[in-house]
């Protein structure tokens, strides 16, 4: 039998759920600064820069939360089976994924826990390649790095020889529990690391019902063409991104400062939130020295860079440990989010 669970979170549920999954929304420091998801390297040849990972982006739209208008309570999960309808309780819910034709496979804790990638809290480069090589379809979530562990020199090293090369680092990265292809761009003052999607995770064009290209294969005259270039050039401008604003959101956030400067707020008794996890540090390898070792191409660089990988292979297996118990505990807390409806049977393998 299916299970399911009706859905309204707190605020501070969901921002909690989004910062332990992608790093939005985490807690800001006692200076205000965005806390650091995680502290580690960047890995290319024998070079390691010591870095922080920071969430680049931030919540700003409206959240609403579903209240009890009786007792201005906030309404939380309840897990429901799709067929009858009754609530299910957690021990009697498991996981399985549905292979198709009505069969499921099921997959304990366990067996999901050991097939999480090994963390190592590396950004380990595999290639470096053209900025404009890789197409805006694939960007995914931009995080910040910063240089931690007296690695600023290196770091801003690596920054301004991406910039003179036009070129961008193509990394893998585990963060959470998650592998991630990742681009290493240099912007502005600092080094971005912009989470890509697997490839199969794009749609092919194949799919939609699209003009061929050229003019003459579309049906264009060259008339309608030199019209629509001069209608772009015309319009051409450059981008601010302070002239956009969320029109929906500012309007939302003027008629409640409306409403509750006219007392019509409503108090709420908010949730204890849960205890914050502290970012943990890496250990990361002499900076200055793998970098002058790579260069003369010497013999120490190797004992070097094996070392480093010891270094990363203990840290890796610390913060598994401690991943696979905090994993284990969202696994029980952390409800479905799919709707009540009825679901034909299905069977389990």
């Amino acid at each position: 039998m299916a299970a399911t669970s009706t859905r309204t979170p707190s605020t501070a549920s969901r921002a909690r759920a989004r910062a332990g999954k992608s790093g939005r929304g985490a807690a800001p420091s006692a200076k205000g600064a965005p806390r650091a998801l995680w502290k580690g390297a960047i890995s290319f040849g024998l070079v390691h820069v010591p870095v922080a990972l920071y969430p680049a982006t931030r919540e700003h739209g409206i959240d609403f939360d579903w209240l009890d208008k009786r007792s201005m309570d906030p309404v939380g999960y309840k897990r429901v089976n799709k067929r009858t309808g009754r609530e299910v309780t957690r021990d009697h819910i498991v996981k399985g994924v549905d292979t198709g034709g009505g069969d499921y496979v099921l997959l304990s804790e366990d067996e999901i826990s050991r097939a999480y990638p090994r963390t190592t809290r590396t950004i380990a480069i595999e290639s470096f390649v053209p900025a404009d090589a890789i197409p805006f379809i694939y960007l995914d979530r931009p995080y910040y790095l910063a240089p931690v562990d007296r690695g600023a020199k290196v770091y801003a090293l690596l920054r301004e020889a991406l910039r003179q090369a036009g070129k961008v680092g193509v990394a893998r990265v585990v963060i959470q529990t998650r592998e991630h292809l990742a681009m290493l761009v240099p912007t502005g003052p600092g080094l971005v690391l912009n989470l890509l999607r697997w490839s199969e995770d794009i749609r092919p064009w194949s799919a939609l019902d699209l003009p061929p290209q050229g003019l003459k294969q579309a049906g264009l005259s060259s008339s309608e063409m030199k019209m629509a270039t001069r209608l772009i050039e015309d319009m051409g401008d450059s981008f601010d991104p302070g002239d956009f604003h969320d029109a929906f959101t500012e309007r939302i956030r003027a008629l409640i400062k409306r409403k509750s400067a006219a007392g019509k707020a409503r108090h709420v008794t908010e949730l204890e939130p849960l205890e914050d996890e502290a970012p943990q540090e890496s250990n990361v390898v002499d900076l200055t020295e793998l970098l002058q070792r790579s260069l003369r191409g010497g013999k120490g660089a190797a004992s070097a860079a094996r070392a480093g990988a010891k270094r990363a292979t203990a840290a890796g297996k610390t913060a598994k440990t401690a991943r696979t118990a905090k994993t284990a505990t969202i696994a029980k807390k952390a409800p479905s989010r799919k709707t009540a409806a009825r679901a034909p049977t299905r069977r389990v393998a």
